[in-house]
């Protein structure tokens, strides 16, 4: 079986999995789809697109991704409304924001075609492993990674494009802990921060188990040069109420851009909550907390959409925040988001691509 628009060689597999489907909404990532899409890179084109069975890939020991770290990847989600139909949330962004990976890594960018004609057809053969279970969601992950076999030290000339797809539930069980970083670095100013590098994940693991085992889930990173500004907290963006402001770190090339801190900022925006975009101190944010005036800090990502911060530790104490339910704002856009994805509520940025549709 051929696509029409972009070649891709499909090959379904002779026996689902689909029984396992359940068993991946209570162990985040750890199951797969029936099917992965590849591609690779060679003399400067894409080909040999493929739809194929979930399954290993075989590698050269020299394969220079091993080695020297070109790596990127990105994340998004499907959902079903109750019609049933296929809803992706902002796929077009995680393009273009993989391909800007790309280019800060050195490496072959995507077609928008490819991506697309990947994406979806993968979507529309495994459209049963999208869950419909409230709170859940088909996770996808596309990646791609040097392929070169060769040691030594300089861009690949060739590169493997995939799409895998995980059925998942919530990513966090309860509002997290965190504590903000005074030491360790995520990343620097001209540095590959702002990139979804497998690297910069490497690096934050050392650092975030430091704090897991004093009982925090995760770090809130800091600025390199001071330690002084708040940055974003481990795999997310991070946003504060400050007496009925939305705070956040401002985008730059150490921060993530992050696609659902740009829905919430939208949002807000369109609720008429004032947003500000700034550099935002640790003495700040512990300041307003003992004046009264914190009244909501959380996480933003596509695994965990928002994630409630229950305290957070800075130089050995913690700070308490207000019981999540009382929240206005976090409880509200969260409740809006999770509408939107799934069709219940008008999709006025135009945000999901309905695959049944295309």
């Amino acid at each position: 079986m051929i696509t029409e628009s972009f070649p891709i060689e499909i090959q379904k597999t002779p026996q689902s999995r689909i029984y396992e489907l359940e068993e991946g909404l209570k162990k985040f990532g750890r199951i797969f789809s029936d099917h992965m899409f590849v591609a690779d890179y060679k003399e400067g084109k894409w080909e040999n697109a493929q739809i194929i069975p979930y399954g290993n890939f075989s590698l050269s020991p020299a394969t220079s991704a091993i080695h020297y770290g070109q790596a990127i990847f990105e994340g998004l989600k499907a959902y079903k409304n109750r019609a049933g139909e296929v809803l992706v949330f902002r796929p077009f962004d995680n393009m273009k924001r993989m391909n800007k990976s790309a280019e800060r890594m050195c490496m072959a960018t995507i077609p928008e075609e490819l991506f697309k004609q990947a994406l979806f057809t993968l979507l529309k053969i495994d459209r049963d492993w999208v869950p419909q279970v409230e709170g859940s969601a088909l996770y996808i992950r596309p990646f791609m990674f040097a392929t070169d076999e060769y040691v030594g030290i300089k861009p690949s000339d060739n590169y493997k494009f995939s799409i895998i797809m995980s059925p998942v539930g919530a990513y966090y069980s309860e509002p997290v802990r965190v504590k903000i970083e005074t030491f360790y670095s995520r990343s620097v100013e001209g540095g590959t921060g702002t990139a979804k590098a497998a690297g910069n994940y490497a690096a934050s693991l050392y650092p975030a188990k430091l704090a897991q085992e004093k009982g925090y889930h995760q770090l809130v990173w800091t600025d390199a040069k001071e330690h002084k500004y708040i940055e974003e907290s481990g795999t997310m963006n991070i946003m504060f109420v400050i007496d009925g402001v939305l705070v956040t770190p401002p985008l730059s090339d150490t921060i993530l851009h992050g696609i659902t801190r740009d829905s919430v900022l939208k949002l807000a925006r369109h609720y008429g909550i004032p947003v500000e975009e700034r550099k935002i101190s640790v003495d700040e944010i512990i300041e307003a907390h003992n004046k009264g005036l914190l009244q909501d800090m959380f996480g933003t990502g596509t695994a965990a959409t928002i994630a409630h911060v229950q305290l957070f530790n800075y130089n050995d104490k913690d700070y308490e925040l207000p019981p999540v339910e009382n929240r206005e704002f976090s409880n509200r856009v969260k409740k809006h988001l999770d509408k939107i994805k799934t069709g219940e509520a008008e999709d006025i940025f135009n945000w999901t691509v309905n695959i049944d549709k295309m």
